[in-house]
């Protein structure tokens, strides 16, 4: 990857709305607890749970911008609304996701109306916008037609990072916890302990935080632990920094004929 010598480490913080305000606020504290100032992402969803943003949270994200953050869009609702077909794609949708996979399964045209709806928050809001993450990392085959229609820079899977329009990925597996419930937790502490291990020889780490995961003490601890080593080797970056250093001069990849969830 060009610039890519440099070793660098990607906060974010998932599902930011006015419902979770307060325990995204947790979480950035036990964040600056580690790395002090430095940058995160924060996936904000225009109308999560459907709900309705407030101004006090407008403003709350704004002063996240002034600070050095940088908001990218995290779907819509973040409700997955359509219909499994089949017992696989129930697992994935409504047991592994918990039913919040809500770009899985739009079309093209109803995958670009929800897009458009986060496009009109951000510039209401006079917010940059570089990069789209679908909620649970699901991207459908008609939501990734629609990302390339739109001016984004980057998306995102589990296992990816992926430069739009162009397509090329940057292979980061995330460290990711699910906290939903107590053997979701103590799984999570093993994987990500192995996770951790496997992704120190790749130039970038993906820490991929959601708004309780400073709520429970050993999953804190976890990623707390994970961060503080990582930042003894690799500089923080937002995720846009990161692409922006990172983009190819001539880039071109199959990424847009797989509809597996990566």
């Amino acid at each position: 990857m060009s610039g890519g010598d440099e070793r660098t480490v990607c906060i974010v913080l998932h599902d930011a709305a006015p419902s979770t305000r307060s325990a995204c606020v947790r979480t950035l504290s036990a964040i600056r607890d580690v790395a002090g100032d430095a940058p995160v992402t924060i996936l904000a969803v225009p109308r999560y749970h459907d709900e309705t943003p407030n101004a006090e949270f407008e403003a709350w994200l704004g002063e996240r911008v002034r600070h050095g953050d940088e908001l990218a869009l995290h779907g819509c609702t973040h409700r997955d609304d359509g219909t499994p077909q089949g017992w696989l794609d129930d697992l994935r949708r409504s047991r592994y996701t918990r039913g919040e996979g809500e770009f899985w399964s739009l079309s093209r045209s109803e995958a670009l109306a929800r897009i458009d709806v986060g496009i009109e928050w951000f510039a209401k809001n006079g917010w940059p916008l570089s990069g789209f993450v679908a909620p649970a990392w699901l991207l459908g085959p008609g939501a990734r037609e629609a990302l390339i229609e739109r001016p984004f820079d980057y998306t995102a899977t589990l296992r990816q990072l992926v430069h739009l329009p162009d397509q090329t990925p940057v292979t980061s597996q995330s460290v990711v916890y699910s906290t939903s419930n107590a053997w979701r937790r103590t799984s999570s502490l093993a994987w990500n302990a192995l996770v951790d291990v496997v992704e120190r020889s790749n130039p970038l780490l993906r820490l991929e935080l959601h708004p309780r995961d400073a709520d429970f003490v050993a999953v804190k601890s976890s990623w707390q632990k994970i961060l503080e080593r990582a930042l003894r080797r690799r500089k923080p970056a937002t995720v846009a920094e990161f692409m922006r250093r990172s983009r190819p001069a001539d880039a071109g990849t199959v990424w847009m004929t797989t509809t597996r969830a990566d």
